[in-house]
């Protein structure tokens, strides 16, 4: 082979590498920013309506009843609020559900206005061991 010929093969191969090395960074990071969606209040759910989308939805468990398998339970938002927005769900509850905890879970709104869960969707927020333990009137600084 010649040494013009070799040195056109490795600038095939080089430019091949990084258009291929491109295209999997460009890929990744499309896939990292389109699977993570912002959590909405149940007000911002019960505002925009059944439109048939899928919603994340983060609040704060009012009430909830268990019939076997079957969670029905109601959402409010996380600072308190009027609106409340009742949830149907169907899969594994963890363990520090229950109510007063803070919770995110994925479903659809209905014509009825109630949120239909995907099936194991469900997360609980625990608090933070740290939050209340502040104590702001005996804070020194020293230099």
């Amino acid at each position: 082979m010649d040494p013009d010929r070799k040195r056109r093969y490795r600038l095939i191969v080089a430019l091949t590498a990084v258009v291929l090395l491109a295209t999997a960074g460009l890929y990744v990071t499309y896939s990292a920013f389109s699977g993570s969606t912002e959590a909405k209040e149940p007000s911002q759910v019960i505002a925009d309506g059944a439109n048939g989308q899928s919603a994340q939805v983060t609040g704060k468990v009012v009430s909830y009843k268990r019939d076997g398998a079957d969670l029905s339970f109601v959402l409010e938002d996380r600072d308190g609020g009027a609106k409340t927005l009742p949830v149907e769900y169907t899969g594994i509850v963890p363990d520090p559900f229950r109510e007063g905890r803070e919770v995110i879970v994925t479903g659809t709104l209905d014509d009825e206005g109630v949120l239909m869960a995907q099936k194991d969707s469900l997360i609980t927020k625990c608090p933070s061991k740290f939050s209340d333990e502040v104590d702001d009137t005996n804070v020194q600084f020293v230099n």
